[in-house]
């Protein structure tokens, strides 16, 4: 019988609320756990001990008498499993944790059941004008799938599996640790509880083979670098009669190498001619949407943004379209004829320039990227 007080032992409270001692109790047993701490006589005393507070704090009627008796009043119940008053339920809810290292209460793990199969990732490249449109492609993966020789039950035709005979079917091995029972795999059947006599020569017993496959994957029109289409049930197959998993297709586009991407949208920068910019014009380019005529107004600043709603890339939802942000510069030559020459110095004669005036600029927009003053300028 532990001398101490078990509320001290799980470091709570006297008034602690139920879920309060279960979570001390929680931290205590994966601390202490003999799996954890093995050849450490002190960690399985207090792993031991921890248990043995549980067992009476977590039950109301124990804990109640011992309340007004302290261990007096549950001597003889809470130092002997199985003994009056004894509750194994109440460590079923660990389990999960300890994978199911708690002989009572928490039920057996069933052994050789279903698994789901696992996902494939595969990465696909596809080009700019791809994504755009959209397109279809067929990839080749390799994966784990039922072994056709022997169905996918691992033993050689015209035999069959066998119950275990070291663990009785179980897949699990018990051992007394104390006041508790302690389960672990078999090593003999290696948690299944089942073994093969005779093992399928194509597979060697695992019951699965590996195969190259060709899916046909259908790439939506607006699809983004870094997007993923699933493929539900393109992935390995399940074990014994499990589920097959997903097939996770991640797109990675090329860039353009004229077209920059933000969202939906699209941005090209395009150098034009003084004279067109001065006196307006027109001229075309060629988007992955198809041709379009841009016209320059009159007396067009340089880094004048013209925006083309619908004209940018898909949206991969299939509702509408972005837009084209197209930015007109000045076109500088960095070397003229001499006619070109001759022609600029008598316009500049036409257009004399008495003095430099500069003008303000706000700083913070300035310091931005251009493509963000985009999103500023047109709400995007």
């Amino acid at each position: 019988m532990s001398a101490r007080d078990y509320y001290e032992v799980l470091g709570v409270a006297k008034g602690a609320s139920d879920s309060e001692i279960k979570s001390a109790y929680r931290k205590q047993a994966l601390k202490y756990h003999p799996d954890r701490n093995q050849g450490n006589d002190e960690a399985e005393a207090k792993f031991k001990e921890a248990a043995e507070a549980y067992s009476v704090l977590a039950d109301a009627d124990k804990r109640a008498r011992y309340d007004r008796f302290g261990h007096a009043g549950v001597s003889g119940a809470a130092s002997q499993p199985g003994g009056p008053g004894f509750n194994p339920d109440i460590f079923a809810d660990f389990s999960d944790i300890f994978g199911d290292f708690f002989g009572f209460g928490g039920g057996r793990r069933q052994a050789g059941g279903p698994e789901r199969g696992a996902d494939l990732r595969f990465d696909l490249e596809i080009s700019f004008n791809d994504s755009f449109t959209g397109t279809e492609t067929t990839i080749q993966i390799p994966r784990e799938e039922s072994c056709e020789t022997c169905k996918g039950s691992g033993a050689a035709p015209g035999s069959a599996r066998e119950t275990c005979p070291q663990c009785r079917g179980a897949g699990q091995l018990r051992f007394q640790q104390g006041f508790l029972v302690v389960a672990r795999p078999c090593g003999q059947c290696r948690g299944t509880g089942q073994i093969i006599p005779k093992p399928c020569t194509a597979c060697r017993g695992t019951g699965r083979t590996t195969k190259d496959r060709r899916v046909t994957v259908k790439i939506p029109a607006g699809i983004a670098e870094g997007q993923r289409l699933r493929m539900y049930g393109e992935g390995e197959h399940g074990a014994h009669g499990g589920p097959t998993g997903d097939l996770y297709v991640v797109v990675h586009v090329k860039p353009h190498e004229i077209y920059h991407r933000e969202g939906d949208d699209l941005f090209v920068e395009v150098p034009v001619p003084f004279a067109m910019m001065a006196m307006g014009g027109a001229f075309k380019i060629e988007p992955p949407g198809g041709e379009l005529t841009i016209d320059v107004p009159p007396g067009t600043a340089s880094g004048t943004l013209l925006p083309f709603r619908g004209k940018g890339m898909p949206s991969v939802s299939g509702r509408g379209r972005g837009a084209l942000y197209v930015r007109v510069v000045v076109d500088v030559p960095k070397k003229l004829t001499k006619e070109q020459r001759k022609l600029v110095e008598q316009l500049g004669k036409a257009m004399p320039l008495d003095k430099v005036q500069p003008r303000a600029i706000d700083g913070d927009d300035d310091e931005k990227p251009f493509f963000e003053r985009v999103k500023d300028l047109f709400g995007s």
